[in-house]
Formats: structure tokens, sequence, C-alpha cells
């Protein structure tokens, strides 16, 4: 589950662990980011270059497709320029429709979770050609398995354990690779205070949506 609505409050949850992504950015932690992507052969060199185009976003309580990319866009905006683009389209719900999106020239720009990303990359590159990531977010706590707000402590912290030590099995390996995953690293709902800060300094500033 995206740690959005977990520190929003919006899921009656319990993080349990979250993938540590087999990539160098992450450095081997249970880190993520969102991709801002544009079409192959748009002219757009850097993300100014797409402001007054059109750009698009998932739902509102997605970290990925919404948080990240509305506090990337945060320091662009000035008094004379509360809006930087043209045309904004909300509610595309999946990362697959804003990278159909992106891809169909329906938006010039919009953001992609980067593990989402290498994983359909690697395993139906067909629907990333013509596709290319202008610039990424900062990175943020990755996404993690939940489980109910009732379960007992005791069950969450063995489920945790299980999570952590999953890495040193034998078996494990063969799970990982078509996963991209090192491992997994303990979640908390203290750690997804982060996806909080950025929502309070854009509405803080009066953005309360990607526009």
């Amino acid at each position: 589950m995206c740690g959005y609505p977990i520190a929003l409050g919006l899921a009656h949850v319990q993080p349990i662990a979250a993938p540590i992504p087999r990539v160098p950015w992450a450095a081997g932690r249970a880190l993520y980011r969102t991709d801002l992507i544009v079409r192959q052969d748009a002219p757009y060199r850097t993300l100014e270059d797409t402001f007054a185009g059109r750009a698009g976003w998932t739902v509102a309580h997605s970290h990925s497709g919404f948080n990240a990319f509305r506090h990337h866009l945060l320091p662009y905006r000035t008094p004379d320029r509360p809006s930087l683009y043209r045309e904004m389209t909300g509610q595309l719900v999946t990362a697959r429709n804003v990278l159909d999106a992106v891809r169909e020239g329906r938006i010039d720009v919009g953001p992609l979770d980067a593990y989402w990303h290498m994983l359909i990359a690697r395993h139906a590159p067909q629907l990333c050609a013509g596709v290319r990531v202008l610039v990424s977010t900062e990175l943020a706590p990755m996404p993690a398995f939940v489980a109910a707000e009732g379960l007992p402590a005791s069950c969450v912290e063995r489920l945790r354990e299980a999570f952590i030590d999953a890495a040193h099995r034998p078996w494990f390996a063969g799970l990982a690779d078509p996963l991209m995953i090192e491992g997994f690293a303990t979640a908390t709902r203290a750690g997804f205070e982060l996806a909080l800060q950025w929502d309070r300094e854009a509405l803080a500033a009066g953005y309360p949506q990607p526009a």
C-alpha cells in the first residue's frame, strides 16, 4: 500500500515491511521515486520546457502519482505564475493510464512510479517504447505490505521478522530477481511522515493540486 494514504490515516492498517528495489539510486534502502516521463520524440530537455503544456496525475491519495509530482513542481511556482500548465488532467487513476496518455500524446508529461517503471521496462518493454524519463523526483519511503489495524502486535512482529529474514532464505533469489528487489526493510507509520510534510508544504503554499 502507498505510504501517503497510510500517513493520511485513510486506511486502518499497520505497515509491516517494504521492498528494497535493486537499483543504484535506492542504495540498499526501501525508497522509491517518481519518474516524470515524456515521449521519446518530444523536444523537451528540461521540466521547464513542458510548462504551458499538458500534464496529468493519477489520484489525490497517491504519493507517486500526485503528492511527489506536486512537491516537485512547487519550487517553480511564482506569484506571477501560480499555475504551470495550460491543461492538467486529473483522475487518470493508474500508472498505466499515465504511461499510455504520454505515449499516445494526450498529455505531454506525467508522473510514473519509478519502481513500477523498472518492472514494466523489464517484463513488458513494448509498453515503454517511445517514452523517456525527463527528470525524477526526490526519494521517498517505498510502499509497504500492511496488516489490518486489529491484528495483534505479536503477529505483526512475526510477519515483520519473516519479511526481513526472507533475503537469507535459499528460495529468495528466484523470487527476488523478477521483482528486482534486494530484500525488505521494516516499515512503520511514522516512516511515512515525509509524505505528510510534502503535503503540508503544498497546502501552505496554496497549491492543493498540481496545476
